[in-house]
């Protein structure tokens, strides 16, 4: 058999003869220290420091990983603003991978709003006047016909998740041209630090297909291509040779599809996946993350999720991804499609999705309704509002995705009232900013019966005496434990029931921590682990794992198998490699 590439043109993973691991690199010198992955910065030993040819260009003191963690959480707390808290992380992350993880899992509810949600979409907005250090593959539209020689470039041999923006549609603050791309890099700090992906099995990707705005298209600090976007024909061959050439350069690679705009996100989803296993998070993570919420808000109902009526509002990717996972969870409870599907009113900017409406898209028809269906509903518009569509419905759960700010007003959610003693509310719109109510109003307006979950973070709220934990509804608690059980069954498809395993799973593990919505964020590695497990189960039962290794193995064994190949940040020691040049 020929012999396997080196993980890294720069370094290979091997283990001594007492089966330590170690890394054998073949670079020295000063270029070592800007490789990320191999800079142990004051951490190299002094018989490293001698072999690898460092003696003298860094401090002579031999810091643990501990002492440099303190060091460095110590500059981090002096960080005046959130953005200036994700810049020192970012900048971290780019000179000592280790470290950086290390510290951001040892800090991690702390840290993961600076990180990822809501912080990250500041970074977003600024990406171009903040830019310090490359990271990632970007391809344009200046360089699409070589994208495979572009692939070259990069360092990795093994890359096994990858996630993929082309920046249409950010959180809920739109076109963002190549800023997108601090979205991919943070998405993958979390396959890292939640899921155990080695980071050296990560590649952050931005399409750069151009941008619609203007103001964008004139900065001159703007680093993405200065025209508008691609459409059509032009747009979906930018995509088939990217996919065609990620799939040669690393065949066992799963595509992550990031923040697509709400009709395009549905159709590279269903162009793609059967050709490259992947997901869109945006679609099928927000769908299980919400559905895995709405199971545990039922429950602590004493009620189970065919007991509820769905008002959800936002048809773009995210809304109508929560639809369908409310759809999907329903039917898993037995109910017929029919059944299951009038349960479910999705409300756009109309009004409630009618047929005859203008606009309507291909991925919003399931949900539209006739007239037949609205009979005897009276209406002040042409279309039920929101209001008329929540009183009418029997309304029991109300879930916001459109990035509208203040969106649910208090008769709307009082009529809910009527319907059940204790409505469910998840006004889950990011940044912060764009969410469809605060928290406290929706316990003020429900006397505290309200079950609350957020897609950004809220702190504890005190309302009549008592405390109420706010549940965040966050990705994080499905997408890297997906994209890991996926790595790890090496998955030629990445099919429904996998996407709706890890949404049944967050919702079994949160009943490990009483009364809550969502996990505490504490726990997210312990579940990314779980769900990894159940989701690789899963693709051994349908037939789409190509792991022979764990197709007969025992849930305890396939557990431990998971386990042992998580990515932990610590040192590991660094050996010449033979032929390395000095």
């Amino acid at each position: 058999m020929p012999e396997a590439p080196r993980v890294s043109r720069y370094y290979d993973v091997k283990r001594d003869e007492n089966g330590h691991r170690y890394l054998d690199v073949n670079v020295t010198g000063f270029s070592l220290l800007h490789i990320p992955l191999l800079n142990k910065s004051t951490g190299f030993t002094r018989e490293e420091r001698r072999a690898l040819g460092i003696e003298g260009l860094v401090p002579p003191h031999h810091s643990t990983l501990e002492e440099q963690k303190q060091r460095t959480y110590l500059r981090y707390l002096q960080q005046t603003t959130d953005l200036d808290k994700h810049e020192f992380l970012r900048a971290l992350q780019d000179r000592n991978e280790v470290l950086f993880y290390a510290l951001f899992a040892d800090h991690l509810e702390e840290m993961l709003p600076i990180l990822y949600t809501p912080t990250v979409g500041e970074a977003v907005r600024v990406f171009s006047h903040i830019y310090r250090y490359p990271r990632g593959f970007a391809v344009s539209t200046e360089d699409i016909d070589r994208v495979d020689e572009l692939l070259e470039n990069v360092p990795l041999n093994d890359v096994r998740m990858i996630v993929a923006t082309d920046s249409s549609a950010i959180l809920g603050i739109g076109d963002q041209g190549f800023g997108g791309m601090a979205i991919s890099i943070g998405k993958l700090s979390l396959y890292t630090v939640a899921g155990g992906v080695g980071p050296d099995k990560t590649l952050p990707v931005e399409l750069d297909v151009g941008t619609d705005r203007q103001d964008l298209i004139d900065d001159p600090l703007y680093l993405g291509v200065h025209h508008r976007r691609l459409t059509g024909r032009d747009y979906d061959e930018f995509l088939d040779r990217f996919v065609e050439a990620t799939v040669a350069r690393y065949p066992k690679a799963i595509i992550q599809w990031e923040d697509f705009a709400r009709g395009t996100a549905f159709r590279v989803l269903e162009r793609y996946r059967k050709v490259v296993p992947s997901f869109n998070d945006d679609i099928q993570g927000t769908g299980a993350m919400a559905l895995a919420g709405l199971i545990s808000a039922s429950r602590l109902k004493g009620e189970r999720l065919q007991d509820q009526t769905f008002v959800v509002v936002g048809a773009g990717a995210g809304g109508i991804g929560v639809a369908l996972a409310i759809r999907q969870g329903l039917m898993r409870e037995g109910l017929s499609y029919a059944e299951a599907n009038a349960r479910v009113f999705v409300v756009d900017r109309y009004g409630l999705l009618m047929h005859g409406q203008p606009g309507l898209e291909e991925h919003q028809l399931s949900f539209a309704r006739s007239p037949e269906d609205v009979a005897g509903w009276s209406c002040e518009g042409e279309w039920p509002s929101l209001h008329e569509t929540v009183v009418r419905s029997g309304a029991t759960a109300l879930l916001g995705l459109t990035g509208v700010p203040g969106l649910f007003r208090q008769p709307t959610v009082e009529a809910m009232l009527a319907h059940t003693p204790r409505p469910i509310v998840f006004p889950l719109s990011n940044p912060t900013s764009n969410v469809e109510a605060q928290p406290a109003d929706l316990l003020r307006w429900t006397n505290g019966a309200a079950i609350i979950a957020t897609g950004s973070p809220f702190p504890d709220i005190e309302y009549g005496g008592q405390m109420y934990s706010i549940g965040q509804g966050n990705n994080a608690f499905i997408f890297p434990g997906l994209g890991f059980g996926a790595v790890i069954s090496r998955a030629r498809e990445i099919t429904d029931g996998m996407v709706m395993e890890a949404a049944q799973t967050l919702a079994d593990e949160t009943v490990r921590y009483g009364n809550r919505v969502y996990p505490p964020i504490s726990a997210i590695r312990e579940l990314s682990l779980k769900v990894a497990v159940r989701v690789a189960r899963q693709a051994i039962k349908e037939g789409v794992c190509a792991e022979r290794r764990i197709r007969n193995l025992t849930d305890d064994e396939l557990e431990a198998f998971v386990r042992g190949r998580q990515w932990v940040p610590k040192y590991l020691p660094l050996r010449k490699a033979a032929g390395a040049r000095d």
